[in-house]
C-alpha cells in the first residue's frame, strides 16, 4: 500500500511539474514595468490635450494590475489619508483624482519619462519581485523625481503579467 501512495505522490508531482509555468525572466518583469510607465506617460498627455485620460487611466489600471484577480497590495507615493488602496475604483483615483478626496491625479503631472533603474528581480514560475528606484521626468522642467519601488508581478490566464503588489515611497533624506 506505501508504494502504490509513493507512486501517486510522484505521479501527480510528475504532472504538476511539467505542467508548471514557465518561469518568469527578469526580461518579462522590465517589459510589465515598461508598460506601467508607457501608462503613466500617455495618461498625463492625454489629460494635456483634454482627451478621456480618465478613460485611459481606468483602462490602464484594469490591463496592469491584477484587481480582478484577487487581492492588490497597493500603497502609492503620494497618499497620506488613505494610505493603501484595496480596489480597482481606489487606484484609478490615485492616478487621475476621484473617490479618494486626497488624489490630485498623480499622472497628470504631466510626466514626459519614466524610467525604472537599479533594481533587483526575484522570480520563480508564476510570480516576481522587483525593488529599486524609478525616475518621473517632469514634462515642463526634465527634472527627474527619485522614488523608491517594490513591484509584485502574477501571470494572468494568458500569461499576461500583472501587478498585485507596488509600493511607492520618496527617498528617506536624512535631517541634519
Amino acid at each position: 500500500m506505501m508504494r502504490k501512495s509513493a507512486a501517486i505522490l510522484l505521479a501527480l508531482g510528475l504532472c504538476a511539474a511539467a505542467s508548471a509555468a514557465e518561469p518568469i525572466a527578469p526580461e518579462e518583469v522590465r517589459a510589465a514595468q515598461q508598460d506601467w510607465g508607457d501608462a503613466i506617460v500617455a495618461i498625463g498627455r492625454t489629460y494635456a490635450a483634454g482627451g478621456n485620460y480618465r478613460g485611459l487611466a481606468a483602462q490602464a489600471v484594469d490591463v496592469l494590475y491584477a484587481y480582478d484577480l484577487g487581492p492588490v497590495l497597493f500603497k502609492p507615493t503620494k497618499a497620506a489619508e488613505l494610505e493603501f488602496r484595496d480596489t480597482e475604483e481606489e487606484a484609478v483615483s490615485y492616478f487621475v483624482g476621484g473617490v479618494v478626496p486626497e488624489d490630485h491625479g498623480f499622472a497628470l503631472q504631466p510626466w514626459s519619462a519614466v524610467r525604472f533603474g537599479e533594481q533587483q528581480i526575484s522570480a520563480d514560475s508564476d510570480s516576481a519581485v522587483a525593488m529599486g528606484n524609478y525616475y518621473f521626468a517632469d514634462a515642463a522642467s526634465g527634472a527627474e523625481t527619485k522614488v523608491n519601488f517594490t513591484f509584485g508581478y502574477v501571470r494572468d490566464a494568458q500569461g499576461r503579467l500583472r501587478i498585485h503588489l507596488h509600493h511607492s515611497s520618496l527617498p528617506y533624506v536624512p535631517h541634519p
